[in-house]
């Protein structure tokens, strides 16, 4: 079966990462539609060494399209999105704007992909935030063995996840040596422990995400989450500190044997190897997990490093992933939604 598809917000790092995606894995595409703002509109994108035109979002009729990627922010999914959905596409959204309504499940393939027999009832799919995806995917395992109690996590976030604007700049800034060291916008050999606006409870929306989507993806709001988001000066790749306390004692030579088996993880071979974003965290699809510990003070505690590639694994293959879990996306084409819905 080949599919009509449409990536609006196909210029941007995620919207390329998902171009590159579906052609290395040949996904079937009979017509794709690449969709952007006025600012990008007309520039020349090839795929499958075909040369696609980017066209312009506003006045695109999405009804004969099956799936439709948003990567465009979560301003234009508002208003877009549930457009396409009501045409019968199928949306696929990246931005934060669906991901905490009940009625629109929030997917990581490998830890809830049950969630998506719902689906038909809004048309739209949310990603979560990409330091969500490599988190409960490095501790499903360990969740579904022995239930996770708390989760204290801290992450170090390369600049990629902030958009291209703010790669460009972070690129200027290390390269001009006259760059004043005291501006906050000093990406360049800083670390700036704020990434989006501060919440009335001190964390930042950044920080709340985290909270908010692992209750929602591991369905149990009694888990305890503590983080920390730290933007860092790398250019891709998420790196996270993350110690849990769990309900049930586990060995760490159980905790390695979990992890092992689970699809979309790397183990490092021994506990003193351990992942990095210069190596594991660019053009990667799995999650690479070291330094694998017992918590020194919690006899159910455990402490893990993992990486991952934000753009590409937090985002993008996420998102790709969708259309080939069970239940499927792909299984409702025959009985797409009428316009109506």
């Amino acid at each position: 079966m080949s599919n009509r598809v449409a990536i609006v917000g196909a210029t941007g790092l995620v919207g390329e990462a998902l171009l590159r995606i579906l052609q290395q894995r040949s996904f079937p595409i009979s017509e794709l539609v690449l969709l952007a703002s006025e600012r990008s509109a007309g520039q020349i994108i090839e795929f499958n060494e075909q040369e696609h035109e980017v066209r312009l979002l506003d006045d695109f009729d999405f009804e004969n399209i099956d799936f439709s990627f948003f990567s465009a922010g979560a301003n234009v999914s508002r208003v877009f999105a549930p457009k396409a959905a009501n045409a019968g596409s199928i949306v696929i959204d990246n931005t934060s704007e669906f991901r905490y309504d009940d009625h629109i499940p929030l997917i990581v393939p490998e830890v809830n992909a049950h969630a998506l027999k719902d689906f038909r009832k809004s048309n739209i799919i949310a990603n979560p935030n990409c330091s969500t995806i490599q988190m409960l995917v490095a501790l499903n395992p360990i969740h579904q063995a022995a239930r996770i109690k708390s989760i204290n996590v801290s992450t170090y976030q390369s600049i990629s996840g902030a958009g291209r604007s703010m790669l460009n700049e972070y690129d200027r800034q290390v390269l001009d040596s006259n760059y004043p060291q005291h501006e906050e916008s000093l990406f360049a050999h800083n670390v700036i422990p704020q990434i989006g606006s501060f919440e009335n409870n001190g964390y930042t929306l950044e920080e709340m995400k985290m909270v908010w989507e692992t209750h929602k993806i591991f369905e149990d709001k009694s888990i305890e989450v503590n983080p920390t988001a730290v933007r860092v000066p790398v250019r891709y790749g998420h790196s996270e500190s993350i110690g849990i306390i769990t309900e049930s004692y586990l060995s760490i030579g159980e905790v390695r044997e979990l992890l092992s088996g689970s699809l979309g993880i790397q183990l490092m071979q021994d506990d003193e190897s351990y992942p990095m974003p210069l190596k594991e965290g660019e053009g990667t699809d799995d999650v690479y997990i070291g330094r694998i510990r017992a918590d020194l003070n919690h006899s159910n505690g455990i402490n893990l490093w993992v990486v991952a590639d934000n753009i590409r694994k937090g985002a993008a293959l996420n998102s790709i992933c969708l259309l080939y879990t069970s239940p499927s996306p792909r299984d409702g084409l025959l009985s797409r939604m009428p316009s109506s819905a």
